[in-house]
């Protein structure tokens, strides 16, 4: 275990340094493809309710997707952080709705529907920092997202699991906890691949 822990940490250190070596062209660029390649996927075309994030810094973009989503008609819930790093959810309205919040995220305004409205969605898109070829997500360590995953499978709750990365982001292998999920897929400009029929 914690040889898997310090694996993970030199793993998202590599990644994030990776990024950051990505100019605002590269990310926007990456963005607009991501979004029409997302766009098209069956499990956000017959979604009612995404619940999904606002991409800051070098993250795959996120907000074409947003928007075009709620254009729509999709119910879009995005998180809001909470002291104990769990989420809560409020739907997002727009971009004029979003408030610059703790550790440098944009969080909806609007009023909290609370951690389980994660529930209601029919598709979920992860923020993460590599999905390797069975599946398994690496996230940023702050265990909020695992919350949320493990959340659903106590409701016994479905949705379609969705990572948005960049290519070098599909990885041999993520090390693995007991608490880890498996996504269902992972969205690059490149190419989607699945992990579940």
């Amino acid at each position: 275990m914690v040889g898997d822990m310090s694996e993970k940490a030199a793993l998202r250190r590599q990644l994030l340094a990776a990024r950051t070596l990505l100019t605002s062209d590269d990310v926007q660029e990456a963005a607009a493809v991501l979004a029409n390649v997302a766009l098209n996927l069956p499990e956000l075309r017959r979604a009612g309710t995404v619940a999904a994030y606002v991409s800051i810094g070098s993250e795959p973009g996120t907000r074409a997707l947003l928007d075009v989503l709620r254009e729509r008609g999709v119910r879009v819930l995005l998180p809001v952080l909470l002291e104990d790093n769990d989420l809560d959810w409020a739907v997002y309205e727009g971009a004029e709705g979003l408030v610059r919040a703790r550790r440098g995220l944009l969080e909806p305004s609007g009023p909290r529907q609370g951690v389980d409205a994660v529930l209601e969605a029919d598709t979920v898109l992860l923020p993460g920092l590599a999905v390797d070829v069975r599946g398994m997500r690496l996230g940023r360590g702050g265990g909020s997202y695992d919350r949320v995953l493990a959340r659903i499978a106590r409701a016994g709750h479905d949705p379609a699991l969705v990572v948005l990365l960049y290519a070098n982001e599909v990885v041999e292998r993520v090390p693995e906890e007991p608490h880890d999920h498996p996504v269902h897929a992972v969205v690059t400009p490149e190419a989607t691949l699945r992990f579940r029929a």
